[in-house]
């Protein structure tokens, strides 16, 4: 210990480390559930590229873990430090080093809020789609780390689509430049795509570039109203069929809607079984809003509600965000699983949890973005019950393993980090997990970044 902070010193000003226990404990952890979190031994604030060189150069030379960090807004345990480990927390290297209107690029560093860049381009009138429900909070380092997504995602895509080329300190400290920030380039491996979504495994990102749109208008959103989650999911399915392309398509079982009147009295028909919840973005978003109307009442929704302008239709996303939290506020803890499905299976999926919840006597709230398939279960369950907790985890499991029987994936926007390391083992098989662990060895030979996570 003596040794790494002597070394950490000789380039490092004092306000970069951290030492105090009960400081570093905070750092320990990032927001998910029964994932095991050891105790750092230091937690680094760099703010600069060569800052990062030097930490990961004491520590490939000590032999010391290095767990990188954002927000700490994961969910899956990727962010946990293990014992005796370098925290490297990105959160001070926060500067937005371009926009471009012209190459319609943002280059920036890995500490920057995903909501304070969204903003700064919109003053150039472009558009930054990626929009994950902690946006006023997480930064993109860790958005890129997690190849994270959002509400957008059903038009837009996700992270990994914008981001173009980063800068990235390997293990031995050495610096990475990848990709690139022309609108097109194929010259060889794709490395870019691979950082995003390793979750800190595979290099350190200290700068990125990324895509940016032209802005588009503002959005109006429709509300409808299901009698079941089928018939929500039928609609859903419908609208896709058609071919319309709306800027979001989420939906809100009756736990969700609920939990959010309970938390912010929101409003929300509490007699719907679920909400759904569809925007569009075009110069007609009124027109787009009427077609789909017309969808959602064939496949049974009881009320459809347009909203009028945009202040109305923020109000009805501004409760679609708060689901998480919401549902946190229904017992002292919760398990949020991510698990994606093809969008034909998406109402087998509902139908599914709603099934597990009964089973395992546990209340289990579903939020989802259901233009994509993409489904979050929140299990909700008393912490300091045993019996409790250890249903939530089965019902946890058995959520994933249904979302595998329908083809789907365990996680399409969290990460794998501690929470699904066996999952992910299931789902890739033993052949798809030797060659990660290849890729792996290949970029950090000697297991020093966020060792235990992913597999």
């Amino acid at each position: 210990m003596s040794d790494l902070l002597e070394r950490l010193r000789t380039e490092l000003p004092a306000e970069a480390l951290i030492t105090d226990p009960d400081v570093t404990a905070s750092y320990a952890h990032d927001m998910a559930s029964f994932c095991e979190a050891g105790t750092p031994a230091v937690v680094v604030l760099p703010r600069t590229v060569e800052q990062v060189q030097h930490v990961m150069r004491t520590a490939t030379a000590l032999r010391v873990p290095v767990v990188p960090q954002g927000a700490r807004t994961g969910l899956s345990g990727a962010a946990n430090a293990s014992d005796g480990c370098i925290v490297l927390s990105l959160v001070k290297m926060d500067r937005i080093l371009e926009i471009s209107p012209v190459d319609r690029i943002a280059v920036v560093e890995p500490g920057v809020i995903n909501a304070v860049l969204s903003r700064a381009v919109n003053e150039h009138g472009l558009y930054y789609p990626p929009d994950p429900s902690s946006w006023e909070t997480c930064t993109i380092g860790g958005n890129i780390g997690t190849a994270s997504g959002g509400l957008c995602c059903v038009k837009y895509g996700v992270t990994a689509e914008y981001v173009l080329g980063l800068d990235v300190v390997l293990a031995d400290g050495r610096l990475l430049t990848t990709g690139r920030r022309t609108a097109k380039g194929v010259a060889g491996y794709d490395l870019t795509r691979l950082f995003v979504g390793s979750e800190g495994s595979l290099g350190i990102v200290v700068k990125a570039v990324l895509a940016l749109k032209p802005q588009p208008p503002q959005q109006l959103v429709l509300a409808a109203e299901f009698p079941s989650a089928a018939a929500a999911c039928d609609a859903v399915c419908r609208i896709m069929e058609r071919g319309h392309t709306p800027s979001l398509l989420e939906l809100m079982d009756r736990t969700t809607v609920r939990a959010v009147n309970e938390l912010a009295s929101m409003g929300l028909p509490e007699t719907t079984e679920a909400l759904l919840l569809c925007a569009f973005d075009t110069p007609d978003p009124a027109a787009d809003l009427a077609a789909v109307g017309a969808l959602c009442t064939a496949a049974g929704a009881t009320e459809v509600v347009p909203a009028d302008n945009p202040a109305e239709s923020e109000l009805l996303l501004q409760a679609r965000r708060m689901s998480l939290t919401a549902l946190e506020t229904v017992k002292s803890a919760t398990m949020i699983d991510d698990v994606c499905v093809p969008r034909s299976r998406l109402g087998a999926m509902l139908e599914g949890t709603a099934a597990i919840a009964e089973e395992y006597g546990l209340t289990i709230g579903v939020c989802s973005h259901a233009g994509d398939g993409n489904t979050h279960p929140v299990v909700c369950f008393d912490h300091t019950d045993a019996d409790e907790s250890r249903r939530a985890r089965e019902s946890f499991d058995a959520i994933m393993a249904l979302g595998l029987e329908l083809g789907g994936t365990i996680t399409g926007e969290h990460g794998v980090g501690v929470l699904k390391k066996e999952w992910l083992a299931r789902e890739l098989g033993e052949t798809g997990i030797e060659l990660q662990r290849g890729i792996k060895a290949a970029f950090d030979p000697l297991g020093l970044l966020n060792p235990g996570k992913l597999f």
